[in-house]
This record gives C-alpha cells, structure tokens and sequence, in this order.
C-alpha cells in the first residue's frame, strides 16, 4: 500500500476562523444605524397610532351624519385595516428592491412616502365639503401609508440585526420597539393634550388634524437622520460576493432570491415568521390601536380617559422592551417567545375581566395584563425574524412574511375584535381571539431555531471589540454558539478564501495552518 504523503494531508487541514474574519463592529457607525432607525421607526408608528385614537373622530367626519355611530365606527376602523391590505405589496417590492439597491436608500424611501401620506390626511376635505370622495382619497393615502410601511419595520429590522454584534443583537433590534411604542405613547399623548384643552366641537372641526399635519416637519428631522447611516458590512459582503458569482451560481445563498424562488426556497421560515407575527401583532395591536376604541365604544369612557389610559402602559411596556431583548441575550430567544405566547393565553382572560370591571383602577391592572405578553412578544421579534433567512434573502424575507401577517391579523384586529364585540355582544370576546391566535404562536416557537449570541445565516461572526475576536477565534472549537463548518458553507468569501490558501500552500509547500 501506497504511504500517504505528510505534505499532501496538511493541505486537508481543518478549517479554522481567523481573526480578520470576524466582523469587529465600528461603535460610531452602530449609534448612527441605532439613531437612524429608532427615531424613523418612531416617526413612521406615531403616524399609525395618531389614526387609531382618532378613529372616532375621523369615522363621524367622513361618513355621513344619518349613519348609525357603530358604523362609522366600524368604518374608520376598516380605514385602518386598509392600511394593512397594502402592507404586502410594500413588503414585496421594497423588501426586494432593499436586498438588491441597499437597506438605506428604501429606508429613506419609505419614511418620505409615511411622512407626505399622513400630512395629506391633516389637509384632506371631509365628507361634508368633499362629500364621496373623501373617504376615497382618505382610503387612498391609507393605502400609501400601508406601501410604505411594508417596507419599514422589514428594512428596519434587517439593519439593525446586521450592524449588531452578535451577543447583544437581541438587545440592540428591540430598542426598534421601543421607538415603535414610544411612536404610538406620543401619539396617545399628543391626542390626548388636544382633548383635553379644547371642545369637542373644536377637535371635531379642526384640531383632529393638527397630530397629522405635525407628520411633515417631524418626518425632516427623521429622515436627517436616517440619510447620515451607510449600509451594513453585511449587505456589503453580500453584494460583493454576488457580483463574484458565476451564471451558474445565481441559485447560491449569496444571491438575492426572486419571490418565487424566495418562497420555495424558505416557505418554512416564512411560514413561522408569519404566524409568530400573527400572534405578537394581534395583542400588539389590540393593545395600542384597538383599546382606545374598545374603551371608548364598548366600556363606554368617555374619549379623553380612553386614549389617557393607555398613554402609561404604552410608556411603562416600551421601556421594559429593551430589557426583554436584554433577556433574550443571556437565555434565548425561544425561551422568551414562549413567556410571550404562554402569558398571552393565561392573562388574556383576566386582562379584559379586569377592563370590563369599569373603575380605573382595575382598568389599568386590566391593560398592564395584557401589556406583560406584548413585552416579551415584541422585544424578540427584531432580532429572531431576520435570523430566519441569509443576508441576500434578509429584507425580502422579512418584508413576506412580517408584512402579509400584520396584514391579516394585525391590521385587522381591531376591526375584527370590534366586529366579534358586535355580533356576540360579549366584551369578552377580544380575548378569546388573542388566546387563539397566541396557541398557534407557541406552536410556531417550537419550530424556531434558537439564534441568540450567533452569527446571522450567511454572516461573518460580530463582536464589539478586537480582544473579543481574538478570543473567539482561540475557542471556536469549544464555543456552543459558533459552528465554523456550517459558516464556511454559508458565507462563500470564506471558502474562497480557505480554497485559496490551500492552492498557495500547495505551490510553496509550506504548512499555512494559523495558529492559534
């Protein structure tokens, strides 16, 4: 038999990370990307949550007056809901287009068509001046409003997540959340004000348009900020890897996915990323754009204390939002999605006893029930979502299956709870539907990949600091959250690299092993 050559079986060496492998995270770039997208977020939710403690308002001015007040109310809610139908297509092109010309140039897109859509609304003539066309072209800048956050909270999620260093993703993506019910308190608060200071008949005839005119200028400072952020090193890495492809690799995860292929390619992660969003989103949104309604219409306080009620709970939960995503960090994102979907199916209950008791009191205790689930829901949905799909399907990925779930159980729930109050004339009946769409989010958890403290698929590992990458390349062997033979297969600047040391120590004949 034929003895083996020492030199040939060093060109077969293991393959090893080295240090200029891993990512080291420029701060300074970091606190822009944080900037940039929290204050947009903020600014594109507030314009969503201004509308829904609106609703009843805008429901009398733009039906007319001999229409039963449920049904205006029913019809500014389906207004809201509209928003939601574009969604999806927003999701679709924007999430595609932001895989292929950048993060940056779409997140500045869709913050720019937010801002001008909901300034249209504070201009826009009611049904008594305008008569049918007024609900149209209200139905039309909805839909406008829909497009562009569609490709918001997908583009938002995906920047943040790929500028993050690995071990505090989770906590980095859920100050996205942060801003979006900060967005939806200082709606509440703004609304709130104006009530409280001035008539009905003043808010009614001109001061219900005074949170969305405020869009505008609000909009410029938030889009300065986002135009001084770059791309992440991610999409970089992606775009270069891509433009290397041969016409042969077009199908490898280095490449940005059509829909269709995305859809072949990752309908399971889609799948689970829809209906975990569906279960997040439906107590989300009951409990920020439904509540003021229900509060209003069904336990019947008075408009001012039903947006005044929320205003504490909204600020109270966004604050504790970071601290789940801190959570998620140390014990896993799984873990804490499942604190989410248990607590949303025990408390739902309680929750709206508490609510339907009619003092404050219980009201409160009833809102901050309903508030704890939301917490953990949304603080990981930032950080586990983009996890699902590989840098050059990231955006698309997420603008799938994030927006078509807030579409249908999102947007629609408060339209949807209210209906359910109507037909059953049971005040209970929001609760049930939170309970049954929060079981099939426990359901979908146990099909999530754990990703937390891990490179995101198709990445280079992250780390804050240059002893950090030192140190993880000394122990990747024996650390739980690095599979180095699973990155080389996922991240094909890699194992060019790696092939290209091998040829090279083929030629020389040196052993080119690094060292640890």
């Amino acid at each position: 038999m034929e003895a083996a050559n020492p030199r040939k079986q060093r060109f077969f060496r293991k393959r090893r990370l080295k240090v200029e492998d891993v990512n080291v995270v420029d701060d300074s770039m970091l606190k822009k990307a944080i900037g940039g997208t929290v204050v947009g977020n903020l600014m594109e939710w507030y314009d969503v949550g201004v509308y829904g403690y609106l609703a009843v308002i805008i429901g009398k001015l733009f039906m007319p007056d001999t229409v039963d007040p449920a049904i205006q109310t029913l019809f500014s809610l389906g207004v809201f809901a509209v928003t939601f139908v574009a969604r999806p297509m927003g999701g679709v092109i924007l999430g595609q287009l932001g895989d292929r010309v950048g993060r940056q140039k779409i997140l500045v897109f869709t913050l720019l068509m937010m801002a001008l859509a909901t300034f249209g609304i504070g201009i826009l003539p009611d049904y008594s001046v305008w008569g049918v066309a007024a609900p149209i072209l209200l139905v039309v800048l909805k839909l406008v409003q829909g497009f562009s956050t569609g490709g918001e909270y997908a583009g938002a999620t995906t920047f943040i997540t790929e500028y993050a260093p690995d071990k505090r993703r989770g906590f980095y993506a859920s100050l996205l959340d942060l801003g979006s019910y900060m967005g939806f308190a200082v709606g509440a608060a703004f609304v709130s004000i104006l009530q409280l200071t001035l008539t009905e008949d003043v808010m009614e005839g001109f001061a219900w348009r005074i949170p969305f005119l405020v869009a505008l200028p609000l909009g410029v400072i938030a889009l300065w900020f986002r135009s001084k952020i770059e791309d992440t090193p991610a999409f970089k890495e992606a775009q270069e890897a891509a433009s290397r492809a041969s016409e042969d690799a077009k199908n490898s995860p280095d490449a940005p996915k059509g829909v269709i292929a995305l859809v072949k390619s990752y309908w399971r992660e889609l799948l689970t990323g829809f209906v975990l969003v569906s279960a997040a989103n439906t107590a989300g949104y009951a409990l920020t754009s439904y509540m003021p309604t229900y509060l209003t219409e069904t336990l019947h306080y008075d408009p001012v204390h039903g947006n005044l009620l929320t205003l504490p709970i909204l600020v109270g939960m966004s604050l504790c939002i970071p601290l789940g995503g801190k959570l998620s960090d140390t014990i896993g994102r799984r873990k804490v999605l499942f604190i989410g979907s248990v607590s949303a199916i025990v408390l739902a209950i309680p929750a709206f006893l508490f609510m339907m008791h009619g003092a404050v009191w219980s009201t409160l205790v009833g809102l901050a029930l309903l508030a704890f689930p939301v917490t953990f829901y949304v603080a990981n949905l930032a950080s586990s979502l983009p996890a699902l799909f590989p840098t050059a399907s990231r955006y698309g990925g997420m603008g799938i299956s994030y927006n078509f779930a807030v579409a249908i159980f999102g947007g629609f729930a408060p339209f949807i709870m209210q209906a359910l109050v109507t037909m059953t004339s049971s005040s209970l009946a929001p609760a049930f539907w939170v309970m049954g769409t929060s079981v099939a989010g426990f359901i979908a958890v146990c099909f999530l990949k754990e990703s937390a403290r891990k490179p995101l698929p198709g990445s280079l590992p992250s780390v804050a600091t240059e002893e950090e990458a030192i140190e993880l390349v000394k122990t990747q062997e024996a650390n739980p959250d690095l599979d180095v033979e699973e990155l080389f297969e996922q991240v094909p600047a890699l194992e060019e690299s790696y092939q290209q040391e091998i040829a090279d120590q083929g030629k020389t004949g040196k052993d080119m092993t690094p060292q640890p």
